[in-house]
């Protein structure tokens, strides 16, 4: 069974939203075994949103359409659908129903959009939606189904889950589709290939992609077969020969991020962390506080951007920056070492550098970046040299300096 994705607006044309509804509900496809054959995006243009209807709904198994089902003038996916499916427009007594509920629940009143938002296509069987108050459309012609969905991105994806994957999933036969990504950082994608030597020999029928990112690389194994076991068995076999090879760069699976991981280890191990920055501005510490959970192994730390923060707040002897400068070696460890002392944790991680654009000297390029680390038996600073943009360095810093608290850890 194949699918084709077509998502509806004028912002995902302008880049002024990033269409993330694409991706996810590509991936969750896979997960059920549709194929994406293809992806289209047009405007809110009736004639383009029309052709495309066509040009999907003649290739495809399965339209998954989202966007322009909300009740403003440029809005217009309903009125096409209609239009397509050659069917008028009529009230829905139970979506009325929900979406009374829904306002009143909001404190909101009736109004001429909320019932708008009652008008569904005559031919059409209803997607609830939870979380919203525009209904989702299913057409069905033998085994092809074309639908129609929200795009607010947490209203779709709740849709998916609930009514969508579910129906897809018991309409699938023969080929069993399994992934696996494993999450890799401190390498680069280059490296990461020769490390892994002859492909074939370590796919053996598998397929393996390498989705690079500032960050690290991700590999994804895919495996299709006609037995759920026999895939499930074969995804195994390679995760386990690629982990043989690079198996201390692999932080995780899934979409795991390298703070979670970070986090599982610190909590299995009864170590606390805290952190001094400069270059990154309190990135790294924002990225380990994200986790739920995070109170019980970060105990703080401290954005010690100018040379007198570093000595006030972390004892940093201004000496030493007057000597060395605040971007090396000996900074960097003064600066892990302090914030551990301050705060009484068990690690100190520390990071000072050039994200730039400006700021750089031939001595101390743009993108020199010093990593300090300190626990009890041992205080260190690690150099790297990145490149890019100021977002990208500065990811990449706090990427970096995570992984060198992993590997110690390790």
């Amino acid at each position: 069974m194949n699918a084709t994705i077509l998502t509806i607006g004028d912002e995902l044309l302008i880049g002024q939203i990033i269409n993330t509804n694409q991706a996810w509900i590509g991936e969750q496809l896979n997960l059920v075994n549709v194929r994406v054959a293809r992806m289209l995006t047009v405007g809110d243009d009736m004639q383009a949103i029309l052709t495309a209807f066509t040009e999907a709904w003649s290739r495809s198994d399965v339209v998954i359409v989202t966007g322009g089902l909300g009740p403003t003038h440029d809005d217009i996916t309903k009125k096409a659908v209609c239009t397509f499916f050659d069917s008028g427009l009529v009230s829905n007594d139970d979506v009325r129903k929900h979406i009374e509920e829904f306002m009143r629940k909001r404190n909101r009143t009736w109004s001429p959009s909320a019932e708008e938002q009652t008008l569904v296509p005559r031919k059409a069987g209803i997607i609830w939606n939870p979380l919203g108050t525009a209904a989702g459309m299913l057409f069905t012609e033998g085994r092809k189904r074309f639908i129609v969905l929200p795009g607010v991105p947490y209203e779709m994806k709740e849709m998916m889950t609930q009514s969508v994957l579910p129906l897809l999933a018991g309409l699938v036969e023969g080929t069993v589709i399994r992934h696996r990504t494993l999450r890799t950082t401190g390498i680069g994608e280059s490296d990461l290939a020769e490390l892994l030597g002859n492909i074939d020999e370590l796919l053996q029928g598998a397929s393996l992609a390498f989705l690079p990112a500032p960050t690290g690389v991700k590999l994804r194994i895919s495996v299709h077969d006609t037995d759920v076991a026999a895939a499930d068995r074969k995804v195994a076999e390679v995760e386990a020969r690629i982990r043989a090879k690079s198996d201390k760069y692999i932080y995780g699976t899934g979409t795991e991020e390298l703070e979670e991981a970070l986090g599982r280890m610190l909590l299995a191990r009864n170590k606390t962390i805290a952190v001094a920055e400069s270059c990154t501005g309190g990135l790294v510490l924002e990225k380990l506080t994200r986790i739920s959970g995070s109170s019980a192994y970060v105990l703080g730390g401290a954005v010690a951007y100018s040379n007198g923060a570093k000595t006030a707040l972390l004892g940093v002897p201004a000496a030493l920056i007057e000597k060395h400068g605040a971007v090396s070696a000996e900074v960097a460890e003064a600066m892990a070492d302090g914030v551990r002392k301050v705060t009484g944790a068990d690690i100190g991680l520390s990071v000072t550098g050039i994200a730039g654009p400006t700021g750089g000297t031939p001595e101390k390029p743009v993108g020199l970046i010093y990593i300090g680390y300190a626990d009890p038996s041992c205080t260190l600073a690690v150099k790297h040299q990145f490149a890019g943009s100021r977002a990208v360095i500065r990811d990449r810093t706090s990427a970096a300096a995570m992984e060198l608290v992993r590997r110690k850890l390790l």
